[in-house]
């Protein structure tokens, strides 16, 4: 098993352990509060995740072949979900997370319980780690990286 999966498993059994969803939105929202401090020079419209009703900005670096996640939303709920999903695909190679399929949040049962358009913006957010992973592939294969 590699880092990856085992991060979706351990979130998968955190979120077994909530009785109500009341529970499950304050540990998303806590999570958001966790994320690190993102920098103001990154807060710039191209980083912006597009499809979000909330803002909510992205950057992407590759480090020894793993690519590291900043992000960062003017919505708490928003910015909990995009640290679950940084906490799953961060660090991880570009392989790791083209295969790793965000069927995760259906078995946690987020997407289930959100909105119309929290569910897309969500769908954005993964898009967009899969378009840096896509992009940093490219890199690597090309010996660009």
């Amino acid at each position: 098993m590699n880092n990856i999966e085992h991060r979706v498993n351990s979130l998968i059994e955190e979120f077994a352990q909530f009785s109500d969803w009341e529970d499950r939105y304050k540990s998303i929202i806590d999570m958001g509060k966790d994320l690190p401090a993102f920098p103001e020079v990154h807060r710039l419209e191209e980083n912006k995740v597009k499809g979000c009703q909330s803002q909510v900005w992205i950057v992407a670096d590759l480090k020894d072949g793993r690519v590291h996640f900043d992000a960062d939303s003017d919505a708490s709920i928003v910015k909990g979900i995009i640290a679950l999903l940084l906490n799953i695909y961060s660090g991880s190679t570009p392989e790791e997370i083209l295969s790793t399929k965000p069927e995760f949040l259906e078995k946690i049962g987020l997407r289930q319980h959100l909105s119309m358009s929290r569910a897309n913006g969500l769908s954005s957010m993964v898009k967009q780690i899969s378009i840096y992973a896509l992009a940093y592939q490219a890199k690597i294969k090309m010996g660009l990286a």
